[in-house]
C-alpha cells in the first residue's frame, strides 16, 4: 500500500515537472519568435531611415558639403555587412545630427524615422533581455530546453536617445 503511494506521488512529481519543462520550453519558442520578429522590424526601420536620408541628400535642399555626408553615411549604412552595421548606422546618427537639419520643412518625418528606429531597437533589446533571462534558469541549462538557438544579441546603436 505504501509502495503504491510513493509510486503515485512520484508519478504526480514527474507529470507537473515534465509540463512545466514544455510550458518554458514553449515559452522560450516564442521569445526566440519574437526575438527574430523584433529584429526583421529594426532592420526595416533602419532601411527606411537610411533610404530617407539619401533621398533628402539628393534632393538639392541642402549645402553640398551636407548633403555628401549625408549621402556617404546612408550608403554605408545600406551597404555594411553585418559586423559593421552598428557602427555604420551610429554614424548615420551622427551625420544627421551634425547637418542640423532641425529646421528644413522635411525635419519632422526625418525626426519621425529617427524615432521609429530608437523605438525598434529598445524593443528588440526588451525582447533578448527577456529571452536571455529565460536561458539563464538551471533548468532551461540542465535539460537544454533552447535547443541549438543561438544566443540573442542587444543592438547597440548611436540613435539619438
Amino acid at each position: 500500500m505504501k509502495v503504491s503511494w510513493l509510486l503515485l506521488t512520484a508519478g504526480v512529481l514527474l507529470l507537473f515537472f515534465g509540463g512545466y519543462a514544455s510550458w518554458t520550453a514553449g515559452r522560450l519558442d516564442r521569445l526566440h519568435h519574437r526575438v527574430e520578429l523584433a529584429r526583421a522590424a529594426l532592420e526595416t526601420e533602419l532601411v527606411r531611415r537610411a533610404a530617407l536620408v539619401a533621398e533628402l541628400a539628393g534632393a538639392g535642399v541642402l549645402d553640398p558639403a551636407s548633403s555628401l555626408l549625408l549621402l556617404d553615411a546612408a550608403h554605408r549604412a545600406r551597404t555594411a555587412t553585418a559586423d559593421d552595421r552598428e557602427q555604420a548606422e551610429s554614424a548615420l546618427t551622427r551625420a544627421v545630427n551634425a547637418t542640423g537639419t532641425d529646421d528644413e520643412p522635411w525635419s519632422s518625418e526625418l525626426a519621425l524615422a529617427m524615432r521609429r528606429v530608437q523605438l525598434a531597437r529598445r524593443f528588440h533589446n526588451d525582447v533578448v533581455v527577456s529571452t536571455r533571462d529565460l536561458r539563464q534558469r538551471r533548468l532551461v541549462q540542465w535539460f537544454r530546453l533552447a535547443g541549438r538557438a543561438p544566443m540573442p544579441g542587444t543592438i547597440e546603436l548611436e540613435d539619438g536617445r
